[in-house]
């Protein structure tokens, strides 16, 4: 049975099973924005020249059928050459500066809004390092007004939007009636490193590009008859133990960052999970059962099995995320607003109904968050 909290604005919140009191936003819309190159599995072994069996079988047993990258361009021999570091920052910032602009002008639109109303511009991202970071960058190249208050969340991996949206909910109940976006700007294709070893060919397996935004906002702020979901709260897990099973590091033999993922990284997460999401339950006095709506990260088909299977959720509950995993891969920190999109779309959504939203990452971390339509 789902649980009415009425009125949704002046509900008490929940951080870490504490109750907070105060305004609570709303998510009034998302965009969401890829590169326009998509590739199968099979398409990438067949320009790499992969001919390792065991690489091969990582490729096409992923649960992903297609992800947009931005590849090197074929030299003379049709061979696609090795990126320098500094190519593939190049890489980050350009890509990068391309889907989030096109993912903040989608999303403000469909909230109704226009760019001179944005007040509060939070970035993230983990496929590179620049200063100034994509805030700066994406005020310039949007035409954002230069008094927007800014924030850039850098390198905390696929938990990172949902860590984010923390702040961005913070600030828009503080200001109410002032929209926040925060866009997750993750090109992944610039974090690759091509050695031929089963550990990167599992990231490279794995990841696609992917830029998403979403607006929040509270009370009367521009929009407000697009409203969505009122983020009720927020709850955070660490796992101390597991921090070395997700990195990204420098890569002395490449010279360049390279990402790890440790094997066992599935089992962990999916053994905390049931503790993570029942701590942000209970804070609000609900139940798993009283759920509606599950926006899991597209994190890979072991992750999602784990976490299914431990929080004990059907495949229908997961068919956003795994669906964004099939078209998409792993799009990192904005995965969940791409299963959220998808969500709206399916037009199932009803008064009253209860969501989690779920993002894992480095840490090892797991984020969740309550939200009500």
């Amino acid at each position: 049975m789902t649980v009415m909290l009425e009125p949704p604005y002046t509900q008490p919140a929940v951080h870490n099973g504490k109750l907070l009191s105060g305004v609570l936003p709303r998510i009034r819309a998302v965009g969401t924005a890829v590169p326009p190159e998509s590739y199968t599995q099979q398409d990438i072994l067949d320009i790499f020249g992969v001919t390792d069996e065991r690489i091969r079988s990582v490729f096409l047993n992923s649960a992903i059928n297609t992800r947009h990258l931005t590849l090197p361009l074929p030299g003379p021999n049709r061979e696609r050459r090795v990126e320098t570091q500094g190519e593939l920052l190049r890489k980050h910032v350009s890509t990068g500066i391309d889907m989030g602009s096109r993912a903040v002008e989608t999303c403000v639109k469909e909230a109704g809004a226009g760019l001179s109303d944005i007040r509060y511009l939070c970035c993230v991202t983990s496929t590179g390092f620049l200063t100034p970071g994509f805030s700066a960058l994406l005020i310039r190249e949007l035409g954002l007004r230069v008094d927007c208050s800014r924030l850039d969340v850098v390198g905390m991996g696929c938990n990172a939007g949902l860590n984010a949206l923390t702040a961005v909910a913070g600030w828009a109940a503080a200001h109410p009636g002032q929209p926040a976006v925060m866009v997750c700007v993750e090109s992944c294709s610039s974090a690759y490193v091509f050695d031929g070893t089963m550990r990167t060919s599992v990231v490279n397996s794995l990841f696609g590009d992917g830029a998403a935004a979403v607006l929040v906002a509270a009370d009367d702020a521009p929009g407000q008859d697009t409203c969505g979901p009122a983020l009720m709260g927020f709850s955070s897990r660490i796992i101390p133990e597991a921090a070395d099973a997700m990195r990204y590091d420098w890569d002395d033999d490449e010279g360049k960052f390279s990402f790890f993922l440790d094997r066992d990284v599935p089992y962990v997460v999916g053994a905390h999970a049931e503790e993570a999401v029942d701590a942000l339950l209970a804070g609000a006095g609900l139940r798993r059962t009283d759920v509606d709506h599950w926006l899991v990260h597209s994190g890979g088909k072991k992750v999602i099995d784990s976490v299914r299977v431990n929080l004990g959720l059907t495949k229908h509950d997961v068919r956003h995320t795994t669906s964004v995993l099939r078209d998409y891969g792993n799009l990192s920190s904005g995965s969940f607003l791409f299963s959220y999109e998808r969500l709206v779309a399916e037009g199932r959504v009803a008064p009253g109904d209860l969501g989690v939203l779920m993002t894992m990452g480095p840490g090892s971390t797991i984020e969740t968050a309550l939200a009500r339509w």
